[in-house]
């Protein structure tokens, strides 16, 4: 066993107290369940993935969006092509 000091918010304390007399348990016992709680809990906390719907673009037949570079060039050339 350690013993050590600790300083707590005051928030912190009144939740501790709360606990306490919730449990009927004493300071320490209170303050080293909830420990034990906090550092045995899983580390991530799981996030639903959000997914986005597939939806059409729009863009022209013959566009390619797995090559980003070739699909630049194809817009320039459109981009030369069509008058202002």
């Amino acid at each position: 066993m350690q013993r050590t000091t600790l300083t707590l918010d005051d928030d912190v304390a009144a939740k501790l107290k709360a606990e306490m007399r919730r449990s009927r348990k004493s300071f320490k016992e209170t303050v080293n369940e909830v420990l034990r709680r906090g550092l045995t809990r899983k580390k991530t906390l799981e996030i639903p993935r959000y997914k986005a719907p597939a939806r059409d673009l729009g863009l022209r037949p013959g566009f390619n969006l797995d090559c980003t570079g070739r699909l630049l060039e194809q817009l320039d050339e459109l981009d030369r092509r069509e008058p202002e």
